[in-house]
């Protein structure tokens, strides 16, 4: 019978080739406790313990599909976003930790400021984790959320269920947006939207890049910002005056939506770096 020492040893052997040393021990960590229902504590405890014949059956069944570039998300079909549980699939890009350093930042500005959040709207909603993961925190708050994708739409109901929650969604693409909204004017608009180039692509994973929602991700390398232009004028719409607008960022572009935004008229333009140091995230307010 397999013990978490043999998983282990398994794991550094097959995947060496596509990750570091910390990653491999990470996924072997989230594989072990996902399917033996151990804490990660006793599972670094006791190396020698052993792994029931079924469940190693599914964790060998999860290695291999790890060797082929497929993230351990899209594989277990679920992942964690700001303490919260999420479905995910391959019609949706998976959370990510920068992703909520944006939420935390959403929620903190309303706690911290004199503005009154009755209305928000996530832009390219993806799962829902942005949208869901401010209703659980601004409970006051109604929440709609937009996405192009029908596919993605329907994960993300599914997430508004599984957490509880009550949101809005509505399936439009935001390049070509006509229509009227339910709710015509929010404090608060905030986006993830599609910010990676090309040229970008070469330099990533080939786990994001092959398994992915290439909608969801790239831009033309001739006009990169083409969906915060978007975005930044349907605010101006749709924005009340002091309103704030949220963007997740590419990191290369940071001084360049700080001067599509002040061109905008949009003031109190801020520019965040993530926990890593890069330029990640801006906030600006509408009019004065």
């Amino acid at each position: 019978m397999k013990t978490v020492k043999d998983v282990s040893a398994a794991f550094r052997e097959q995947l060496s080739a596509l990750y570091d040393t910390n990653e491999i021990d990470s996924l072997c960590m989230i594989a072990l406790t996902d399917v033996t229902g151990a804490s990660s504590a006793k599972i670094k405890a006791f190396p020698e313990l052993e792994i029931a014949e079924e469940q190693a059956k599914i964790i060998g069944n999860i290695l291999a599909r790890l060797k082929t570039g497929e993230p351990i998300q899209y594989i277990l079909g679920h992942t964690e976003f700001y303490g919260l549980p999420f479905k995910v699939n391959p019609s949706i890009l998976i959370p990510r930790p920068e992703t909520e350093e944006l939420v935390e930042w959403a929620i903190s500005s309303v706690g911290s400021g004199n503005l009154v959040v009755s209305n928000i709207l996530d832009i390219g909603t993806g799962s829902g984790c942005i949208a869901i993961s401010l209703k659980k925190n601004l409970v006051n708050a109604q929440v709609s959320a937009i996405d192009i994708s029908t596919e993605a739409l329907n994960t993300a109901k599914e997430n508004a269920e599984l957490n509880g929650v009550d949101i809005n969604f509505i399936h439009a693409d935001i390049l070509k947006f006509k229509s009227e909204i339910e709710n015509p004017k929010f404090e608060i608009i905030i986006s993830n939207p599609p910010y990676v180039t090309l040229e970008d692509k070469k330099q990533m994973h080939s786990n994001v890049t092959d398994f992915e929602p290439h909608g969801a991700l790239f831009v033309p390398q001739n006009d990169p910002l083409i969906f915060y232009k978007a975005i930044a004028d349907f605010a101006i719409k749709y924005l009340k005056k002091g309103g704030l607008l949220f963007f997740e960022i590419n990191e290369s572009y940071g001084e360049q939506l700080v001067k599509l935004l002040t061109n905008k008229l949009f003031i109190n333009i801020e520019l965040r770096k993530d926990m890593s140091g890069r330029d990640r995230m801006i906030k600006a307010v509408f009019g004065s």
